[in-house]
């Protein structure tokens, strides 16, 4: 008997530690549930926005995180640039081939420039932009048609700034998106307002965005070449045949007179270009020698005179 009311009041125990622990377990489900459920149907239209808001920025940064990454395993963006010196003894020939060969390689002269100096050698200087499929033979050809005298290359790697730009504006673009549908949905004005300056803002950073990309591509699609191209009497490779001191005195005199020539030459046509300032530099000169001997003769005349008087 002993042994079966224990087995019963177990059983009964057992049975009430169950069903409280049910019981425990409802009350904290309905607590957990009832906070969650209340906020959403009384919040208001701005909370929901802002927790749409919120949620569109997470998925856009993923969104920005998957297009860079597979971007950016594409290929790399590089700028190409270079500063070339060449040297020509015709000076017409060699700028027809260069110009020749940039319409060859699908280029344009994005700046130009011709002068001379004194001496009456002319030099020209351009600004290249050639595709970049076409950026090194462009270089080989020029040192082939005239004597390549220096040569300096630059390459800059921005695919870490351009694959970036492009996440952000993928990022904004879908934030875009999303405004637009929010403003479709909003009912109160004050909702209506703040969207709408959101959404001009972030069309304006579109506009940024985009205008950056398009000056990256346009820089690593068109590599940037320096040309500065002179004319000479010599090559400068062209080597000098040994002389003896005689041969050299010689040339020495001989290129004495003609530098003396051509200076007088220079100083000639420079009095040419300025006669107007020479003449009034002698009328300058004129009106002051005649001041002057004017007031010596007659401070000469003013001692004469005192002279003169002192005598009598």
């Amino acid at each position: 008997m002993k042994r079966r009311w224990f087995a019963i009041l177990a059983a009964l125990a057992l049975v009430c530690t169950l069903l409280t622990a049910c019981g425990s377990s409802a009350k904290m489900e309905t607590a957990a549930s009832a906070p969650a459920e209340a906020p959403m149907a009384q919040a208001s239209g701005s909370a929901m926005m802002d927790m749409a808001e919120a949620e569109e920025v997470y998925y856009a940064s993923t969104a920005m995180q998957e297009d860079g990454g597979k971007a950016a395993a594409d290929g790399s963006k590089r700028i190409y640039t270079a500063n070339i010196e060449l040297e020509t003894t015709e000076f017409d020939q060699a700028a027809k081939s260069l110009t020749a060969l940039m319409e060859e390689s699908g280029g344009w002269y994005e700046s130009s420039s011709m002068g001379s100096r004194g001496s009456g050698y002319r030099y020209a200087s351009y600004t290249v932009r050639i595709p970049v499929e076409h950026y090194r033979n462009f270089l080989d050809q020029a040192g082939e048609l005239c004597l390549l005298t220096y040569s300096e290359e630059y390459v800059e790697d921005v695919s870490e700034h351009y694959y970036d730009t492009q996440g952000r504006l993928k990022t904004q673009q879908i934030k875009l998106e999303r405004l637009q549908s929010l403003l479709a949905k909003a009912e109160l004005m004050e909702d209506i307002i703040t969207i709408e300056s959101a959404i001009s803002e972030t069309e304006q950073l579109i506009d940024d965005l985009s205008g950056t990309l398009q000056h990256y591509d346009a820089r690593v699609a068109y590599s940037t070449i320096h040309v500065n191209l002179r004319e000479v009497a010599r090559l400068s490779n062209v080597e000098e045949p040994v002389v003896g001191f005689g041969a050299q005195f010689a040339a020495a005199l001989s290129n004495g007179w003609k530098n003396f020539v051509d200076g007088m030459q220079d100083f000639a046509i420079g009095l040419a270009y300025s006669w107007m300032w020479v003449l009034a530099l002698i009328a300058v000169v004129v009106v002051v020698v005649r001041t002057l001997k004017g007031k010596r003769l007659r401070l000469f005349r003013r001692k004469k005179n005192q002279t003169e008087n002192t005598k009598e």
